[in-house]
């Protein structure tokens, strides 16, 4: 099962309800998919067909919504 946290510019963000402990985001697109790590910084995890330009823009738009994408983390995974 995957929550989806928001959707933007074309890009759906979400978690998967079973899976590791540290906080990342996947984000997939007509073009591909993408998990990111949210901590201890933003970085990209592994990239299956987005472009750097999409990845460049994936990455701000976390920055973006960093804050909403944590809070969603935390309630949902630590009740």
């Amino acid at each position: 099962m995957s929550l989806t946290i928001f959707r933007e510019a074309g890009y759906r963000f979400f978690f998967f309800s079973r899976e590791e402990e540290r906080m990342h985001v996947h984000v997939i697109s007509g073009d591909g998919e993408a998990k990111y790590w949210l901590v201890p910084e933003i970085d990209l995890a592994r990239n299956y067909g987005h472009t750097r330009r999409q990845l460049k823009q994936i990455e701000s738009l976390i920055e973006a919504h960093y804050d909403e994408l944590s809070g969603a983390w935390k309630r949902h995974f630590t009740g």
